[in-house]
């Protein structure tokens, strides 16, 4: 039965963090007790947390990582500068025209935003407080409108730059070395966080159609809804299209300067963060919405996002360490090999497993606890890196909007009013639902949809 402690340890770490306890501290102290209890029974070697230094000193020398506070800062600025606000508000009188030009607006401004902060609470709460109440108003039923703003509130984890896919390009790399090396290639390849972010591209702007294809067709409002208010029936069209110019320019600037640097090659993901960043922060003072007090309120969030970030991933590396210690990583590679249809069961299987997690677990208790144990295991079975971290990040966002327990749905029901209903909002994503498992079955049959674009612009 020894054999079995690493899943044991597992599945008592989940049930700690569903109990609510802090998820840094649930895996390290799960951890910690496992190792200390496996010592005394003969069945853990404590030198495996002598290895526990290095890995941190690894962690704190990944300059690879310094994207995440300053993406973090990037998305706060912009959150905080009302540039959402600005760009719904001249985006739907843009499309005010169209019968359905209120909630295409919303899914291009979702996408917009989702590119400019790739954090999926900011960007449903946000739509949820400025589209919602303006959607029910002209006719949207409560389950098309909820519908909507959940859907592309949750295009932050998969359109770049995601702070999901910085994650998950980090987990993959170390996991696609040390699945080189365990196959005996000791000049391994190396996949970097800059071939996520081109690797999503056209997953992510196949959604963005999908979901506009879906509200023209499927989503229009009971009434004549995306008529515009009188005030904005007698603006000319030039006056439309110079306003929704001046409010979309400036974020496409900013999200082609970031993408264009890594894509060229002339900045590495971190140091287009950083451009990222003070293009955020120069939006925010020619907008005249920055001052000291908000600049603090942005600094405080960034410090707090990134202080949860980087202590969850040292409980992870703690927890990685002991469940390797009582022979965890054999284990999954056994049971792995052993599944009758190899590495398609074996697929299969991880992403029942994380669709079934991203109920309990945010995508960063998942990424740095789940991906290590599986990651290698797979991707010595032949899989390429980009479209499992591809295939992981569309698997979370779907996850994060299926009911009961979706993410999603929870951020937007703390902000939407009393007569929208839960059940309401359940039967709003199922389309969405439905149009995500379509774009994984899609790269299930073609992976070079995310393994296409890397291939020619890296090669």
């Amino acid at each position: 039965m020894a054999e079995y402690i690493p899943l044991l340890m597992f599945l008592v770490v989940c049930l700690v963090l569903m109990a609510g306890y802090p998820v840094a501290l649930s895996l390290s102290g799960t951890a910690l007790i496992f190792a200390f209890a496996g010592y005394a029974t003969g069945h853990f070697d404590m030198s495996f947390l002598q290895a526990l230094p290095n890995r941190l000193f690894g962690t704190v020398k990944n300059t690879t990582l310094i994207a995440v506070p300053l993406f973090v800062f990037m998305g706060v600025m912009l959150e905080k500068s009302r540039l959402s606000e600005d760009l719904l508000e001249s985006m739907a009188d843009l499309f005010s025209g169209f019968r359905s030009g209120l909630g295409i607006s919303v899914v291009l401004v979702g996408a917009l935003l989702a590119a400019s902060t790739g954090i999926v609470g900011a960007t449903v709460v946000t739509m949820g407080l400025m589209s919602l109440p303006t959607m029910l108003k002209r006719g949207y039923s409560s389950s098309q409108a909820t519908g909507i703003i959940c859907a592309t509130g949750t295009l932050g984890q998969i359109i770049p730059p995601s702070i999901a896919l910085v994650l998950l390009g980090d987990i993959l790399s170390s996991a696609y070395q040390q699945a080189q090396l365990n196959m005996g290639i000791f000049t391994p390849k190396v996949v970097s966080i800059g071939d996520l972010f081109v690797g999503a591209i056209i997953p992510g702007l196949i959604l963005v159609v999908l979901y506009s294809a879906y509200v023209i067709f499927f989503a229009k409002p009971q009434l004549q809804a995306s008529q515009p208010q009188p005030d904005a029936e007698q603006s000319p069209a030039t006056n439309k299209l110079s306003r929704a110019m001046r409010n979309l320019l400036p974020p496409i600037f900013l999200i082609a300067a970031v993408l264009g640097s890594i894509l060229t090659g002339a900045a590495t993901p971190t140091e287009a963060a950083g451009v990222g960043a003070f293009g955020a922060t120069l939006l925010a003072i020619f907008k005249r919405q920055l001052s000291l007090a908000r600049l603090r309120e942005v600094a405080q969030s960034t410090t707090e996002v990134t202080s949860m970030v980087f202590l969850i991933l040292i409980g992870a590396a703690i927890f990685s360490l002991v469940f390797r210690g009582f022979g965890g990583e054999e284990l999954v590679e056994h049971f792995f090999s052993e599944l009758p249809g190899g590495v398609l069961s074996a697929t299969i299987l991880v992403m029942v497993v994380i669709f079934l997690l991203g109920f309990v677990l945010d995508f960063i208790e998942i990424t740095f606890v789940v991906v290590p144990i599986v990651g290698p295991v797979l991707l010595a079975m032949g899989l390429d890196p980009v479209w499992l971290g591809i295939m992981i990040a569309i698997n979370l966002q779907t996850s994060f909007l299926t009911p009961p327990f979706g993410f999603a749905l929870f951020y937007l029901r703390g902000v939407a009013p009393a007569s929208v209903e839960t059940a309401d909002m359940y039967r709003g994503v199922v389309p969405f639902i439905i149009i995500q498992l379509f774009l994984m079955l899609m790269l299930s049959l073609w992976p070079a949809l995310a393994t296409w674009l890397p291939s020619v612009i890296y090669n």
